[in-house]
């Protein structure tokens, strides 16, 4: 290991966040053409994402031992 692997490594690293960050905001619902409201799917997947979470914490609530 020298610094120029090191230094390249370094490079692509940084490159490589950068455009998995523009890919995963382009993958993202966004807002509705015109307004600053979002759009429709990504409404339905909050709800969805909402809903999930609170079955998950339903659900592990009857498998908790009781603690005198």
């Amino acid at each position: 290991m020298n610094r120029r692997n090191a230094t390249l490594g370094w490079l692509v690293w940084e490159v490589g966040k950068r455009v998995a960050k523009k890919k995963a905001k382009a993958a993202l619902p966004g807002t509705a053409e015109g307004s600053s409201r979002p759009n429709a799917s990504a409404i339905a997947t909050l709800a969805l994402v909402l809903a999930g979470v609170l079955w998950f914490w339903w659900s592990r609530e009857d498998e908790l031992p009781d603690v005198p």
